[in-house]
């Protein structure tokens, strides 16, 4: 579990192609790496992916096909930045919304709309998902806990803090890039109950 308070944008500094999948060699702060043990979960752009292997400042994760195919990592090369956060542990403070750190569906940015008084994001998504995106919600954007400031039919838009643009990788994204989403789990458990409860009403 994660709380989508990223801690450090970290350089993926090589990428090694193998039979259905791809291990990305990242590289970390001592801060992260400190406790830091194979096996652990790390979220990587809200993905959360196994340690496999630690090298001094280097971690090493096996990102499998399916993963690859359905988040914003297969796009990924040698050279980008990755949000990075290590799992929730009991006594945490909890700043954003807790995330499972698998990814729903991924987003397309479709505007972005950067003057001196703000910095916005327009992410067009498949409608079936804006069921669970509402103004004001929750919303996990490669990995950050974020607010959704605007909706409208096929997406919603974004406004972002200086902060979240210093301490995460979302200022490098243009029109036509895609970002991974995940969406409040208390959100998407409420409105598919509600909806099997109308339902049940109409066949009665």
């Amino acid at each position: 579990m994660f709380t989508g308070i990223v801690q450090a944008t970290c350089e993926v500094v090589s990428i090694n192609n193998a039979t259905g999948l791809k291990t990305f060699e990242v590289a970390m702060t001592p801060a992260l790496t400190q406790g830091l043990v194979t096996g652990a979960s790390v979220a990587n752009n809200g993905v959360c992916l196994t340690v496999t292997k630690i090298l001094n400042d280097k971690v090493f994760f096996d990102v499998m096909e399916e993963t690859l195919a359905v988040t914003n990592l297969g796009n990924t090369q040698v050279g980008d930045s990755v949000n990075i956060e290590r799992s929730l542990t009991f006594g945490t403070e909890i700043g954003g919304h807790i995330l499972s750190g698998h990814v729903h569906t991924l987003a397309t940015v479709k505007a972005v709309s950067n003057t001196a008084e703000h910095y916005n994001i327009e992410l067009q998504v498949d409608p079936q998902w804006m069921n669970y995106i509402f103004y004001k919600g929750f919303v996990g954007i490669n990995g950050c806990s974020l607010t959704v400031g605007k909706v409208n039919d096929s997406g919603f838009v974004l406004h972002l803090i200086p902060e979240t643009l210093k301490l995460t990788n979302l200022n490098q994204y243009g029109v036509g890039d895609t970002i991974n989403i995940e969406i409040d789990s208390q959100t998407q458990v409420i409105v598919d109950t509600v909806e099997r409860v109308l339902a049940k009403k109409q066949l009665a």
